[in-house]
């Protein structure tokens, strides 16, 4: 298994990574380290987001013998380490009752702690081996901040997770309620040309039971029914669903003739589209311009929709996917917060800015499926 693996599964975005990937993934370069004569051994510190604390790796050359649980204890211990060098530089350090040599090469520093790669040597390092140590401790780095992207990603979701599940409960209760005294109505009212009105109260209280259970799902990723469909299909979908107002306020919408093909769940990433675009014809001005445009590359789908309202403030950007915050009167300040939610849960990204002149855009960055998947 190549070094190279781990990063790759890191970047994709597994759904099944853990702290045993980060732990594999030091294991594996410890070993690469005391393969290298004449370090005779490694010992990785680094901090584990989801396990929330610092974990080291230990690992000993050919023919050396483990130390004893004294000088591990001494080594942990970090007693010796008296100065806090730069990340990426080498330095040497003395150890009490050591007479081989000890270096040093910070990866990052987190938690007030420090991440290290710390070797032992039989003599010097010449100048290739110390390049190879440094070298090694950008990698770590580099793998270190994408896992730590994970742990706070999942930690977000998580979040989301539990305030729809929240507001599902409480949401469900007032439906159940309005639904009891719908039927009492429709019972009361019998040959009476009011109880075809009561009827329509109890089904329309049906659909928003049913929109409020797919809403709840949208909080568990693995409830995700992912197939084939057509970007632009999806989105022109989302326009004809807001065509009245959109001809209530003659705005023009612009979008591309080409499309691609997203591997995602459909219903709910049409729920993303909705809302965007909502946003957008909401806050469009009478005969505005609203652009949707996508860019296709390798192995993602960047897709951009803008519009030519009053744009976004400093604090609107920062809050702007922040649960209940909202610019719209009467908005729960959901929508966003869920369409996040959603593209997290398709492995993309999504944010918002302000445009130079009056507008908000909002990008969002998809996975493309790879041919044969």
């Amino acid at each position: 298994m190549t070094l190279g693996f781990y990063v790759q599964k890191l970047e994709n975005g597994s759904n099944y990574l853990n702290s045993s990937d980060i732990q594999s993934y030091c294991q594996l370069e410890s070993e690469q380290l005391t393969s290298q004569y004449p370090i005779f051994f490694a010992r990785i510190v680094y901090h584990d987001y989801l396990l929330k604390n610092h974990q080291e790796v230990i690992n000993y050359g050919q023919d050396q013998a483990p130390f004893s649980q004294k000088t591990l204890a001494y080594l942990c211990s970090e007693a010796w380490l008296t100065d806090f060098p730069p990340a990426f530089t080498l330095h040497e350090f003395k150890l009490k009752d050591f007479s081989s040599i000890s270096y040093v090469c910070p990866f990052a520093y987190r938690n007030q702690k420090p991440e290290y790669i710390q070797i032992i040597t039989h003599k010097p390092l010449s100048e290739s081996l110390q390049l190879y140590v440094k070298r090694s401790a950008m990698l770590l780095s580099k793998y270190a901040d994408i896992y730590l992207d994970y742990g706070r990603q999942k930690t977000e979701i998580q979040l989301l997770e539990d305030i729809l599940h929240r507001i599902g409960h409480q949401l469900r209760n007032s439906l159940g309620l309005i639904g009891l005294y719908a039927h009492n109505l429709c019972l009361g009212l019998e040959d009476s040309p009011w109880q075809e009105q009561a009827t329509i109260i109890g089904e329309s209280i049906q659909d928003l039971d049913t929109n409020l259970n797919e809403l709840i799902d949208c909080g568990q990723s693995a409830k995700l029914r992912v197939k084939l469909q057509d970007l632009r299909s999806l989105v022109d979908e989302s326009i004809k669903n807001l065509q009245p107002l959109i001809n209530q306020k003659q705005l023009k919408i612009l979008i591309p003739d080409t499309s691609t093909i997203l591997k995602i769940d459909k219903l709910q990433m049409k729920q993303v589209f909705d809302n965007i675009l909502s946003n957008a014809v909401h806050f469009s001005p009478n005969s505005g311009t609203i652009t949707c445009s996508w860019q296709v590359f390798q192995d993602e789908v960047l897709i951009k929709i803008s519009d030519q309202g009053p744009g976004l403030s400093q604090e609107d950007l920062q809050k702007v996917f922040t649960p209940f915050y909202s610019r719209r009167k009467g908005g729960t300040g959901l929508g966003l917060t869920i369409a996040k939610k959603i593209i997290l849960d398709h492995q993309g990204s999504i944010w918002a800015q302000a445009l130079s002149e009056n507008g908000a855009q909002f990008s969002v960055i998809l996975p493309r499926p790879r041919s044969g998947n």
